[in-house]
């Protein structure tokens, strides 16, 4: 990665102020970007359809930081759940006292609610009971339109996925996890993209988003998409003509439903466009 001068200055001013006896913080927040505060428009999308969410709801749990081949720094207590359709940031948690150091591993699991689950910003008491009793990690309700046809979609996803070996861009620089500097707070924004339900490609950067497909499950025609529905759509039986399916190393992938809940674990990103290596735990 080809980077400035003057950013590489800006790393070493940080590298500086890592020193023996400083202490710093981290400080994690989540973002739900535009595509979910907002509308995934027309424009986005391969088949020319807008989505519009009215509730995005995910659980973060066990935010780490460590140093390399070191115990974790710090580790978050119990999970929170948010309201990603809320508008702006929302705070997670901050780490205080941390020895100021280089901390490349940053890891954060999106796993179902439970009991102990706090409430985030934006999210309810009732959106809690919904995610506790069916055990979900993410639960989303949205509306999506092309012309005169209106589709709507209620999905809830129970999977663990453990987002770990973070990067993601500080000052121009790709950085792995986090630095905390003597006095100094490093804000870690762990941001959810509502757009991935609707790639084509599991691995390629140069997936599409796609809608018509999920819309012509809608069976029994009453307008709702659910994820059984979407069962029943083999990927080899979608017409090329409507868009491939790539699955790329993944196994076991078979059909809408199995590439929709595939695509479920790839929400979570860091620092905006930064990425993670998802892992499911079963």
């Amino acid at each position: 990665m080809r980077v400035s001068l003057p950013c590489v200055a800006i790393f070493l001013a940080m590298l500086a102020g890592c020193t023996e006896d400083g202490q710093g913080t981290a400080s994690f927040t989540t973002y739900g970007e535009t595509f979910i505060e907002e509308q995934i428009p027309a424009s986005a999308v391969e088949d020319g359809w807008s989505i519009t969410y009215s509730r995005f709801l995910v659980t973060f749990r066990d935010i780490e930081i460590a140093e390399t081949d070191a115990p974790p720094a710090a580790t978050m207590a119990g999970s929170v759940l948010f309201n990603e359709k809320v508008i702006g940031t929302k705070a997670i948690v901050s780490f205080t006292g941390l020895r100021a150091s280089a901390y490349p591993h940053v890891s954060y699991h999106i796993a179902p609610a439970t009991a102990d689950t706090a409430l985030g910003r934006g999210a309810t008491d009732a959106d809690k009971a919904l995610m506790v009793s069916n055990g979900y990690a993410i639960y989303v309700e949205a509306i999506a339109q092309k012309g005169a046809v209106t589709k709507s979609f209620k999905w809830g996803f129970a999977q663990d996925t453990l987002n770990d070996r973070c990067q993601g861009n500080v000052s121009g620089m790709l950085i792995s996890g986090a630095i905390i500097t003597n006095g100094g707070t490093d804000t870690m924004q762990l941001t959810i993209h509502g757009d991935h339900f609707f790639y084509d490609d599991l691995q390629s950067a140069a997936a599409k988003l796609r809608f018509d497909n999920i819309a012509a499950a809608d069976a029994d025609g009453d307008g709702v998409v659910t994820l059984d529905e979407l069962s029943a759509v083999k990927l080899a039986a979608i017409p090329i003509e409507n868009g491939s399916y790539g699955t790329g190393s993944a196994a076991g992938i078979h059909t809408l439903r199995d590439f929709v809940e595939a695509l479920a674990r790839t929400v979570g990103h860091f620092r905006g466009e930064g990425q993670c290596f998802a892992t499911p735990i079963e």
